[in-house]
């Protein structure tokens, strides 16, 4: 299989774990860090803006896997490029939005 393809997959995984805090703030009604925020990713948006923020990352997701060619079933080296991305991208963000969000709790 071609290297793009584990690629993909590890974005896959990173866009729909992206997807995931942004659309639930944004559905709760809350404000949240997004890269459209001053300053990016400290500032918050407006939950609208989570919300679609949120889904565009989930539309991105499902688009790469709709383009990129994989056999079926999916073998699981794919799977874990994609839980790799998902890895990645929650420690990455844990790690970010504890610093940035370490003040006192937001409703």
């Amino acid at each position: 299989m071609a290297w793009y393809i584990y690629v993909a997959y590890f974005f896959v995984g990173t866009f729909f774990v992206n997807a995931i805090p942004h659309t639930v703030q944004g559905v709760c009604g809350n404000k949240f860090q997004t890269p459209f925020a001053r300053p990016h990713g400290v500032g918050e948006s407006s939950a609208i803006v989570n919300v679609i923020w949120g889904l565009s990352n989930f539309v991105i997701g499902v688009a790469l896997l709709r383009v990129v060619p994989a056999p079926s079933p999916l073998p699981c080296s794919l799977w874990i490029a994609a839980l790799a991305g998902a890895f990645a991208l929650a420690l990455f963000s844990a790690n970010h939005f504890g610093k940035v969000r370490s003040g006192a709790p937001r409703p």
